[in-house]
């Protein structure tokens, strides 16, 4: 996940002992905190970690470990830029919103306080600095000298990475956070979502538009897996990074509106029965 070289067969397997530290960390942390911190939380009136959190959280740590280990990430980050926009698009469209998913209300107010960090929080956490944080990254993704460096240098490639998942994360924050007084309303969170998914698809658009090769690492490969052209490649990951972010955003949205349909819908055939009671009342008096 967080080097790149470039290797003769494309489907040699590499090891990426990085991420399996990662992986094994962020596990042992959120076993140890949920254990510890739990019982007091819970004493205090805070609902346990239910069942849905843990597979959130465990299906988070599936989408990373699979996003930064071999073949997705060497295959990616050496041969195909497509299945490395596969791999972004796991990163910042499916992993945070499993992240939030998985952390309860009470652990995060544990571990932002009520200090600074806090404060930093809800500035983060409004929408327009929240987008712009991702968006302003996705650009910075895109950036051909960006690309291109990032392809031979393990630091800036980890830093790019780290970067994607903490904006993503943010992004996130205001519609599938765990504290509701950050959360925006339904309305709003489909706004939001909704002009996420449109600012996004402009480096979309020119990756797919472009008429020569934007990424000479990509392009300048000895080896074209599956005899895919460079502009093939390039063309395809325009596609997905339009249709594919696009749609799983819009897919969020239609839940979102089925789902408040359904509640309204609820309430509206609950107020009928709630009426009805008292003239039962008299009826039975008499």
């Amino acid at each position: 996940m967080f080097a790149a070289a470039s290797y003769p067969d494309p489907w040699r397997f590499v090891p990426n002992p990085e991420v399996y530290l990662l992986v094994a960390f962020l596990i042992g942390a959120y076993v140890y905190l949920v254990r510890v911190l739990q019982p007091s939380a819970v004493a205090a009136g805070a609902a346990p970690v239910s069942r849905r959190q843990w597979g959130a959280f465990a299906a988070a740590m599936v989408v990373l470990f699979f996003a930064g280990t071999w073949p997705l990430h060497q295959v990616g980050e050496d041969y195909l830029y497509f299945m490395h926009m596969v791999q972004h698009l796991l990163l910042s469209m499916v992993l945070p919103p499993l992240i939030w998913m998985a952390t309860p209300a009470w652990l995060l107010r544990v571990l932002i306080g009520q200090g600074r960090l806090l404060r930093v929080v809800r500035f983060m956490s409004k929408p327009v600095a929240a987008a712009a944080g991702y968006n302003v990254m996705v650009a910075v993704l895109h950036i051909p000298g960006v690309v291109n460096a990032s392809t031979t240098n393990g630091a800036l490639h980890f830093g790019l990475h780290l970067l994607v998942v903490l904006s993503s994360v943010v992004l996130w924050f205001p519609v599938i956070g765990p504290l509701p007084e950050m959360q925006l309303g339904y309305g709003a969170k489909m706004v939001y979502l909704f002009l996420s998914s449109v600012i996004s698809t402009v480096p979309a658009m020119w990756m797919a538009m472009a008429d020569g090769v934007v990424y000479d690492h990509y392009g300048d490969q000895p080896v074209r897996v599956w005899g895919m052209s460079a502009m093939e490649d390039q063309q395809i990951a325009g596609i997905i990074m339009k249709t594919g972010g696009g749609l799983y955003l819009w897919a969020v949205i239609l839940t979102m509106f089925v789902r408040r349909f359904s509640r309204e819908q609820k309430a509206g055939g609950a107020a009928p029965a709630a009426t009805a009671a008292p003239s039962a009342s008299p009826a039975r008096v008499g």
